[in-house]
């Protein structure tokens, strides 16, 4: 089932992607997916969205390293291959780029996530701090491909501020 997101967002997709339900794309903890129209050697890239409040002071750099803990506990090589910080004091984020090595439907991919964190206030109670994250992931081929939808979708993405709770 999927999940919903801490704070509410809007955003617009790239040109050809297409919203997918989370449990028939296989990510149910995901609150959205979406999928690239052509796949590559048998891999749809993908972008997910989850995200959750953090009671904590955790930093979004140690926010990404347990999403790096995380992938390694589930059996996957994974390796960081690129982290920065981005945004502002107001609207911290931080990128970051994994080469991931995983069995994905019975077959070993080389894959990349390219992982997006944005720290965001809650709008009703902004003494709420959520983490959104934002994931491409693509075939190692691909990646290059694709990196700029993503990127111009991270571009999008903003604070609801008309949703209702």
């Amino acid at each position: 089932m999927p999940t919903t997101l801490p704070v509410p967002i809007q955003f617009e997709l790239p040109e050809g992607w297409r919203a997918e339900p989370p449990d028939a794309a296989g990510a149910p903890g995901a609150a959205f997916v979406a999928r690239h129209p052509r796949p590559d050697a048998g891999f749809t890239a993908n972008i997910t969205i989850d995200g959750e409040f953090r009671p904590d002071a955790a930093t979004l750099p140690e926010i990404a390293h347990e999403s790096v803990e995380r992938l390694r506990q589930a059996g996957t090589l994974v390796e960081a291959i690129g982290r920065r910080e981005i945004g502002s004091a107001d609207a911290p984020g931080l990128t970051q780029t994994l080469a991931v090595s995983a069995l994905v439907g019975g077959v070993h991919r080389d894959l990349v996530q390219s992982q997006v964190y944005l720290s965001m206030l809650d709008v009703a109670d902004p003494s709420k701090r959520a983490v959104i994250r934002l994931i491409l992931t693509a075939t190692a081929s691909q990646h290059p491909q694709v990196l700029s939808d993503f990127q111009d979708f991270v571009r999008t993405v903003r604070p609801d501020t008309g949703a209702v709770s």
